[in-house]
């Protein structure tokens, strides 16, 4: 009996979901694939808008998203 894994990608972010941490999964031009992980800022003419822990923000087409979820937030950062 052969057993193989199989993951079934799915985008369950929303326009609603917008001041939220979510965590994407985008399809890169080589085609591979790339996560990105913060506070959903806005999603507007088919681009997200995300903002990292580093203040950095991505926009992400629609288009290129391979997977997407609304994520628990971020555990406090602990002092160095």
């Amino acid at each position: 009996m052969s057993s193989q894994f199989a993951a079934r990608l799915a985008v369950t972010v929303t326009p609603a979901d917008v001041g939220r941490r979510v965590s994407l999964r985008r399809r890169l031009p080589t085609g591979e694939y790339s996560d990105v992980v913060g506070v959903l800022e806005s999603w507007a003419d088919g681009v997200l808008r995300v903002r990292r822990r580093t203040d950095e923000v991505v926009e992400v087409p629609a288009a290129i998203l391979a997977a997407g979820k609304v994520v628990p937030p971020a555990p406090p950062r602990r002092p160095r």
